[in-house]
């Protein structure tokens, strides 16, 4: 390892030092952190170190353009903490290899190949666009569009005007969904692997984003195409985007282009969302929310937190048969929020309304199979309230070069 940083020493281009504190009194794992490449020219491999010991890190290209664009690694910082990280970036090279911690998979449906299994489909793609006038896109791709997990979460995002994101749950911290892809087999499960845990129907799921006709959510429907795209595969994080062209988000209204990026983070249960739009969008009212699982049990703070843990039956469950129990949550920011509607038998329901081109969210959820997780309501919306001061406390990240 000595010999490998000292050559490459000689070929850095740039060198600088990140200080990352934690401002809260209890220990953080995995926390992200995000480092901006525009102001350091071409950037084509990295080198984190900690004390001096190599870090895993990544290097993503955002916009597609060729040029990575953002530097991610992940920090363990103990109680009010205080590390420094030296970064060396170099304008030569390729991305070091690290063990993956999260997983993404976007997979064309085979289904005239039948010597493969159905969790066994192979044609591989990394974006897929339709026209809006498609009769049924939800049945273009196995498992009915992009999915992504980190150790603890798993989710698919329907490839249909619903955009709904639905889950899956595990019994262990491990990634799955290469091999089950979304639907565990009986030998996969006598090993401990997970499965489809929520029915989602024509629901939010787990807070998808949707429009707003002044009662009620609406699809994102019509548009004039829709796309699913993967950005980046990880090591340390996935990020996936879905892109609706010219959809009428308002009948009254001209039409929007809109892009929702989702990025999983290694060691996380939470997925960062965000919406970009191609003007701004004051005059629209949008919603999201979760959906209110049977005979659920709701949480709202009334400050842009609301949570329900509840059980029902799967449709898609191959294995277990079983009622399966959920604890969900979406996170909003309060400047965000027009209304907190009342529960109804479908959804928990925010209106939202956005004032210029792009908000962010944060949507979380539990697996009651987990052997790591939360198996009571209670217990649950214990842990969300600890979530929310972590979110609302981010570590303090100053860089010197």
């Amino acid at each position: 390892m000595a010999l490998t940083l000292c050559c490459l020493s000689i070929f850095a281009e740039k060198t600088l030092t990140v200080t990352v504190t934690n401002p809260q009194k209890d220990t953080r794992t995995d926390v992200p952190i995000v480092i901006s490449l525009a102001s350091y020219g071409e950037v084509r491999s990295a080198l984190v170190t900690v004390g001096g010991k190599e870090i895993p890190c990544q290097l993503d290209d955002l916009n597609q353009d060729e040029s990575f664009d953002e530097l991610c690694f992940l920090a363990d910082l103990g109680k009010k903490e205080t590390k420094e990280y030296s970064i060396s970036l170099y304008e030569t090279g390729e991305p070091r290899p690290y063990p993956a911690r999260v997983y993404a998979e976007m997979v064309m449906a085979n289904t005239k190949n039948k010597k493969l299994k159905k969790n066994q489909q192979n044609n591989y793609i990394e974006s897929i666009t339709a026209r809006g006038d498609a009769a049924y896109t939800y049945n273009l791709q196995h498992h009915h569009g992009v999915d992504f997990e980190s150790e603890l979460n798993g989710i698919r995002i329907y490839f249909d005007a619903r955009q709904t994101l639905d889950l899956y749950g595990k019994f262990n911290k491990q990634l799955e969904l290469q091999e089950t892809q979304f639907y565990t087999d009986k030998d996969q499960k006598a090993k401990g692997y997970g499965d489809d845990v929520l029915w989602v129907g024509q629901t939010f799921g787990l807070g998808a984003f949707r429009g707003w006709d002044g009662t009620k959510p609406t699809h994102v429907e019509p548009v004039r195409t829709r796309t699913q795209r993967i950005i980046s595969y990880g090591p340390l994080r996935t990020i996936v985007e879905l892109v609706d062209r010219g959809w009428k988000a308002d009948a009254t209204k001209a039409p929007v282009n809109m892009t929702i990026r989702y990025t999983q983070y290694a060691g996380h249960r939470d997925t960062d969302v965000d919406v970009f739009f191609n003007k701004d969008v004051s005059d629209y009212r949008f919603s999201t929310g979760i959906i209110n699982v049977k005979g659920s049990e709701e949480f709202s703070d009334k400050k842009g937190l609301r949570a329900c843990w509840g059980a029902d039956f799967p449709t898609n469950d191959t294995i277990n048969g079983k009622r399966e129990t959920v604890g969900l949550a979406v996170l909003v920011p309060q400047q965000y929020i027009v209304s907190e509607e009342v529960a109804n038998k479908d959804n928990y329901t925010y209106v939202l309304k956005i004032n210029g081109t792009h908000m962010n969210y944060k949507v979380t959820y539990t697996s009651a199979n987990e052997t790591f997780g939360y198996h009571s309501a209670k217990e649950w919306f214990d842990y969300l309230k600890v979530w929310r001061r972590e979110v609302e406390a981010p570590v303090i990240i100053k860089t010197d070069d």
